[in-house]
């Protein structure tokens, strides 16, 4: 009503509660432009809603297939690759189309239950867009002109031995196509495969390599962990376990199904994730802090061949490094110790140093390492490099 009336109380009003935008609120051309635009989305929003669109027809089926009832849907049990390892999915299907992806109860990655990666796997069954024929310069080809043009490519080459041929591929786990990709190599000894994903975990591999001399993949037993120290690694959605581990961290937390006993969860992290909110005790830190935190840990722990530079840094409280190294230290054998998939290397070393020290790694402990699932395991950015 004062606006309406034009009062000066509400000019002093606006002046004292916003200073800065004062100007702006009080100036009736601002407001005239506000409302201008405001009544043009509206008026294109209305539009849309007019176009017409395209007549579909819905026909029923020429043949039926057999069992199959309108409206009644089915269910299927499959697998999708995520990071490389076999997740296990039963996907809801009404009419050939499906609907819904949830967990397969059997598999033990998922336990009946699902990731954000599982639930917008969906959408990829949906693309009206994606191909189902070959593209040539784009035009529409076929696979024999394919499998031609190849080969003339390959008659081409000035070595008949394969100099000069590079394939470029994303991280492959599948042994069919890694012996496929192999016969190639093997017909064609100087040629070169090379493998990149963007979003792959390289820090991850190259950790493993410098702890171990080779590259191995890390299984963790959150069910059994009484300590767990995490650098930055939001592993109750991230990472190709994340699935299993949010089942098996809550199975630990569960005070009353492991008599009056529950795991405790230390969290450093440089952003706030979900780990972090089911953290006991969460320390933020910028992202060079985090291998600063892992030395310090270690070196209260007594590990081996871990340096530090001087006293802790303010940013790395030292009695919480000392409660730390404690807890995990008491619980030696059954903690877990883990670095996030963007952390570097030498973090993911530090942390299997630490597993290692603490016989946390001893058969039937709760760290097992295992052979790498990637078919070719590399370093993924040097061979990129080498190929530009």
């Amino acid at each position: 009503m004062n606006e309406l009336a034009a009062k000066t109380e509400l000019d002093e009003f606006v002046h004292r509660e916003f200073p800065g935008e004062a100007t702006a609120l009080l100036d009736p051309a601002s407001r005239r432009r506000f409302l201008k635009l405001m009544g043009a989305s509206m008026m294109l929003a209305g539009l849309d809603g007019c176009a017409r669109q395209p007549q579909e027809k819905i026909v029923p089926y020429v043949r039926q297939p057999e069992e199959a009832v309108p409206g009644k849907p089915s269910y299927f049990a499959t697998a999708m690759t995520h990071c490389g390892y076999g997740f296990g999915v039963v996907a809801t299907s009404f009419e050939g189309r499906p609907t819904k992806i949830e967990g397969l109860k059997g598999h033990p990655s998922s336990l009946g239950a699902t990731g954000l990666h599982a639930q917008a796997s969906i959408l990829d069954l949906y693309d009206p867009d994606r191909l189902d024929t070959v593209i040539h310069l784009r035009s529409i080809g076929t696979w024999n002109n394919f499998a031609s043009g190849l080969s003339a490519a390959l008659e081409a080459l000035e070595d008949p031995t394969g100099g000069g041929l590079r394939i470029l591929t994303e991280t492959v786990t599948s042994p069919t196509l890694a012996w496929q990709l192999g016969q190639v190599i093997e017909k064609y000894p100087n040629a070169q495969w090379h493998q990149y994903d963007p979003l792959g975990r390289h820090g991850v591999l190259e950790g493993a390599k410098l702890a171990f001399g080779e590259y191995v993949d890390t299984v963790y037993d959150f069910e059994r962990a009484k300590t767990v120290l995490s650098l930055d690694a939001d592993f109750l959605t991230e990472g190709p376990g994340h699935v299993r581990y949010a089942r098996d961290f809550a199975a630990g937390r569960d005070a009353e199904a492991n008599g009056g006993e529950m795991s405790r969860l230390y969290m450093a992290e440089c952003s706030p994730s979900l780990t972090g909110a089911k953290a006991d005790n969460k320390l933020g830190l910028r992202y060079p802090e985090v291998e600063t935190l892992a030395r310090f840990v270690a070196q209260k722990l007594g590990v081996p061949g871990i340096d530090v530079n001087g006293e802790a840094p303010p940013a790395v409280p030292e009695d919480w490094v000392e409660a730390v190294a404690q807890d995990l230290k008491d619980h030696a054998g059954k903690s877990i110790v883990l670095a996030g998939e963007r952390q570097p290397a030498i973090v993911h070393a530090i942390a299997h140093a630490i597993n290692h020290h603490l016989g946390n790694t001893r058969p039937g402990a709760v760290v097992l390492h295992i052979d790498a699932v990637e078919a070719v395991p590399t370093d993924q950015r040097d061979s990129l490099a080498r190929l530009v």
